[in-house]
Formats: structure tokens, sequence, C-alpha cells
């Protein structure tokens, strides 16, 4: 591993709040995940429909150490979370997944959390650009990362591509 590589995956490795007009992305510690994911929810206050299907994938992860997890947060209610799925490949790039209980989409959440989780991203050393895929029916998600700067790059093994770097515009 190159110092590059390893300087880009500890500062991904040491995440901190990350704050958006309308929420504050809080990092979830892999003790705090493990809790989670055995159904300990007395250090938080979930909102309607958190946890949801895909919850427990990401905190499950990130409790064996494998990612970097925070919840979405609107005041002191959990509403999703989101994260990086492994620390930053050798050329840079960094892949997340989000996602909001059903009560909290289509109110901009979605594209203000990919938006500042990505933006904090790209601004770890050694990072030079944010991934996320999505199924190619769901279409909040993608105008998600389309409002949040993403470029749509193509659909590959049945998921659509989107690519954030610092130079990136956003179309699709």
């Amino acid at each position: 591993m190159s110092g590059s590589e390893r300087e880009a995956r500890a500062a991904v490795a040491a995440g901190v709040p990350i704050s958006t007009a309308d929420l504050v992305l809080q990092p979830v510690s892999p003790a705090s995940a493990a809790a989670l994911t055995a159904g300990d929810f007395s250090r938080i206050r979930p909102g309607e429909g958190w946890p949801h299907e895909d919850s427990m994938d990401g905190l499950r992860m990130a409790a064996q150490g494998l990612n970097v997890c925070w919840l979405i947060t609107l005041g002191d209610i959990v509403v999703g979370e989101c994260g990086t799925h492994a620390p930053p490949d050798p050329a840079g790039v960094v892949e997340i997944g989000y996602g909001l209980a059903a009560p909290y989409r289509g109110r901009g959440y979605g594209r203000q959390t990919v938006r500042a989780l990505a933006d904090w991203l790209l601004g770890q050393p050694g990072v030079t650009a944010v991934l996320a895929r999505t199924d190619p029916g769901n279409v909040p998600s993608r105008r998600s990362l389309v409002g949040a700067g993403f470029r749509f790059e193509g659909e590959t093994g049945g998921q659509c591509r989107y690519r954030l770097t610092g130079q990136s515009g956003g179309s699709e």
C-alpha cells in the first residue's frame, strides 16, 4: 500500500460529524454499530421507518471495521444512514451508500446527504473521486445523485454508476 493510499484510508476512517442545511451526519463507531445491529437503540431516537430493510447491511460492516458509517439525523431523530463501502482504492476512489427511511424521502435529504458526504470525502488527503451505484428503477436515488453533482457513467451489472470528482458538474 502506497503512502497516499494509507493516508486516504486513515483520513476516511476518522469520520467526523458532517452538517448540511437540515441534517447532521453522525459518525458511528464499530462498538455503536455492533450495538445497533444487536437491536440496542437506547442511545438514539429512531425516526419512523428507521431502521429500514437495508440499514443493517452497512452497520454490520461498520461493526467489523470494514467501512465508515454515519447516522443521518434530523434534529435528534435518526432518519437514515450513509457511509463508505470500503476504504479508498489505490487510485483514491471511494464508494458510498446511503438510505433514508420512507417517511423522510422526497424532501431533498438524499441530495443533501450524498453531497455533504462526498464533499467531506473529497476533502480528505488522497481521495480523488466518490462513486455511487443505484438500481436503474430507483429514480429518487438517481435524482439525488445528479442533484448532488454526480455524473452518470453508465450501467454495469444491473446498476447505474455515478461519480463525483472535484471537477464534476453533474449531468445525466
